[in-house]
């Protein structure tokens, strides 16, 4: 039986590389499309030295729609997930128009090409920042959709909306979203893990870099949210718990399982947890101190959010396996073999 041939924007990324381990791991054939942005090609070596495969590569910016054409035209794909994307809540305050243009055009020209080319599966990095502030907790799929906190997280809503109404319009698209929490930690193998270009807009890696004395401080944002501590609470889920995720949910597709034309699943641990709960985690399992102080809130933060994950265990047979522990303690091994 010839494996299956899935289509991975933003492949070389934090969360999509993982996915891609996972993908090569379960038999899969993997392209990846990805601008090196926010990454670089070495990740597809460390990728082969996990798998023993290496993913095709194609460089590639999704805003240019002639560039995803040729890439459809080129080549057969069987599905695709959708990772490409701007990702940080603080810089899409700062410069919306980037967001807006990077996340919402890179999409609609993936789109366009796939009912083309007769593409018909599309999964969806989306997120929980699409029901912004919820008044209830945890968040299950019914909760409603609030105006989003940020022009990120209102990229994420309007792209759930595109694919949406294409699921609807287009008998030949078939999309499911996915909507993280907030995904931490690193590969067990301590060969991939995040590592953003310049300073980082994430709680994880700024926290890493201040333990490795990269970084002089670590701001938390508020101490004076309705919280068990007065800092943000989110729901922290394990990068690879994650990246499986991606696979049962191509495979649901594969298969013809998916029940609506277009499908959403809440991806968290079930636990929300507070900064100054993470920062005593990770000194407590690493053994490293982080030099931290309180400051102002941040524009675009919500108080605290985490997921019900009932529909997704029912549906998907998915759920979080990896404690806070782990992610905190791979999440540093990672960090120790940066070079830079």
């Amino acid at each position: 039986m010839v494996a299956k041939n899935i289509l991975v924007t933003g492949g070389f990324g934090y969360i999509g590389a993982h996915t891609v381990v996972e993908l090569l791991q379960a038999g899969y054939e993997v392209h990846v499309v990805d601008d090196l942005s926010n990454t670089d090609e070495s990740v597809s070596e460390r990728i082969q030295e996990i798998t023993g495969k290496r993913p095709a590569f194609t460089l590639l910016d999704l805003r240019n729609a002639q560039d995803v054409e040729a890439l459809f035209s080129n080549h057969t794909f069987d599905g695709v997930i959708h990772f490409a994307a701007s990702k940080s809540v603080g810089e899409s305050a700062q410069n919306p128009l980037l967001y807006y243009h990077n996340n919402i055009l890179g999409l609609v020209n993936l789109i366009a090409s796939m009912k083309k080319h007769g593409v018909p599966n599309i999964v969806f990095s989306s997120s929980c920042t699409v029901y912004g502030q919820p008044d209830v907790l945890p968040v299950t799929e019914q909760t409603p959709i609030k105006p989003a906190e940020s022009p990120y997280g209102n990229t994420k809503k309007i792209g759930e909306d595109i694919l949406r109404d294409s699921a609807k319009a287009y008998d030949n698209i078939h999309a499911i979203a996915l909507r993280y929490f907030n995904p931490i930690g690193a590969h067990p193998s301590a060969l991939i893990g995040e590592k953003p270009k310049g300073v980082p807009n994430n709680l994880m890696p700024y926290l890493m870099q201040v333990a490795t004395g990269e970084r002089e401080l670590l701001s938390v944002f508020g101490n004076d949210y309705n919280t068990v501590d007065g800092t943000a609470v989110r729901d922290y889920i394990h990068v690879v718990d994650l990246a499986k995720a991606h696979v049962i949910a191509v495979q649901r597709q594969l298969d013809g399982k998916q029940k609506e034309a277009y499908e959403f699943f809440n991806l968290g641990s079930g636990s929300g947890f507070s900064v100054l709960e993470i920062i005593e985690s990770f000194e407590r399992i690493n053994g490293v101190k982080v030099n931290h102080q309180i400051t102002e809130r941040r524009a675009g933060d919500i108080e605290k959010i985490y997921a019900d994950n009932t529909y997704a265990k029912e549906e998907l047979g998915w759920q979080s396996e990896l404690s806070l522990d782990e992610m905190m303690s791979s999440a540093w091994n990672w960090q120790l073999t940066l070079k830079d």
